[in-house]
């Protein structure tokens, strides 16, 4: 299926275009203490290495906007060139006037409306990215709308947009030009999520940072925020994605630009890795055996993808099913470049290989698993790109 995307003005920022027909690219932003350098210089390279395109960053006081610039030199001479976002709330206009080489170094700037106090403290803002020629996103959240514009039974998804749009008329009378200008309405709840974007998707033709402000945690997280990023992003809403998890302890800051990366392509609006299909397991199938097998399929082509990438192109288009039995086996492996197909309970230890849907060989005994893998490579380095 082709997702047909709104028509929106591109908006280049540091390189990445968002908009105008680009593909929806994927950030995150650091929770790092921004003014400790080497961590969130880490932090950075793990998420830029996870795939994301843009990372934003804390500017909260002056020590986070005297270590931008040297977090920014770092990151070069390291070889990463992923674009940041500088996140400004309540004194942003403060520290890009004292900071320059902040403001210099940053390739958009991050500015809510509801949390900037003052206008002319937005005024200041917008001129400062005039100045030095960054984009800005303007991103209304429904937890700080500004109180002069939330009014008692207010219809809050209305007032959101209302107060971007506002802000971005504003920019524009300042002299920021269309092509510098992205925006977000955002809530925690995905009906009002979906409501809101919808509603500004049609009143405007800026680019569009779509999310939840707050999608929690685990399970719940990344449901909520694939539930609605889902269905407006198959409407065609929306430039550039986040997934805003909080992550559990220990748990790596990369998993919400892997959600975000599995849900494109899901979506069939990206394709990052071999999609490799299995099967939930039933009463038929030998559950521990088939889910050993399954995790040690993705392991494998997981640690071979930055070799394949290199030496094998498409690789990442390759379709892998692994089945437990022959309920579903044989046709799903018609659907597969590569497929082995399990005999559920069968005393028998066999199990059948099949290559783009035709039988290629049965395999016997107890190293079905590692018989399979070394079929794979095979397959992967010699034959994948035949026929294709």
């Amino acid at each position: 299926m082709t997702i047909l995307r709104r028509t929106s003005h591109p908006v280049t920022v540091g390189g990445v275009v968002l908009g105008g027909g680009a593909s929806v690219v994927v950030q995150s932003m650091t929770n790092t203490d921004t003014s400790n350098i080497e961590a969130t210089v880490l932090q950075i390279i793990e998420l830029a290495s996870a795939g994301a395109e843009l990372v934003r960053v804390t500017v909260n006081d002056e020590a986070a906007a005297l270590a931008v610039p040297m977090i920014k030199a770092e990151l070069v001479r390291r070889m990463f060139f992923v674009p940041l976002v500088g996140d400004f709330h309540f004194n942003g206009h403060l520290l890009l006037e004292k900071f320059p080489a902040c403001a210099r170094s940053l390739d958009k700037y991050r500015i809510n409306p509801g949390t900037v106090g003052k206008l002319e403290n937005f005024e200041k803002m917008i001129v400062c990215a005039i100045r030095y020629g960054k984009p800005v996103r303007i991103g209304a959240n429904w937890g700080s709308l500004e109180g002069r514009v939330l009014k008692k039974d207010a219809d809050v998804v209305e007032v959101l947009v209302d107060s971007a749009l506002a802000a971005a008329t504003h920019a524009r009378q300042l002299g920021l030009s269309e092509d510098k200008i992205i925006l977000s309405v955002k809530t925690s709840e995905v009906t009002e999520v979906i409501r809101a974007y919808r509603m500004l998707a049609r009143r405007c033709s800026y680019p569009l940072h779509v999310g939840l402000t707050e999608a929690g945690a685990g399970v719940q997280g990344v449901v909520s925020s694939s539930a609605a990023l889902g269905i407006l992003l198959s409407e065609g809403i929306g430039d550039t994605i986040r997934m805003s998890l909080t992550p559990s302890v220990g748990e790596p800051r990369t998993r919400e630009v892997e959600a975000c990366r599995a849900l494109l392509q899901s979506l069939g609006m990206a394709q990052f890795e071999p999609k490799i299909v299995s099967c939930p397991g039933c009463g038929r199938t030998e559950n521990a055996r088939f889910q050993e097998l399954a995790d040690d399929v993705r392991e494998f082509v997981s640690s071979h993808m930055p070799v394949w990438r290199e030496h094998v192109p498409g690789v990442e288009f390759l379709k892998v099913a692994i089945m437990g039995c022959v309920v579903n086996g044989p046709g799903e492996a018609g659907h597969a470049d590569i497929a082995l197909s399990l005999p559920g309970k069968s005393e028998e230890p066999i199990a059948t290989v099949f290559v783009r849907g035709k039988l290629l060989r049965t395999l016997r005994g107890g190293d079905i698993g590692a018989g399979f893998l070394k079929i794979l490579q095979d397959f992967v380095e010699n034959d994948f790109l035949k026929e294709k």
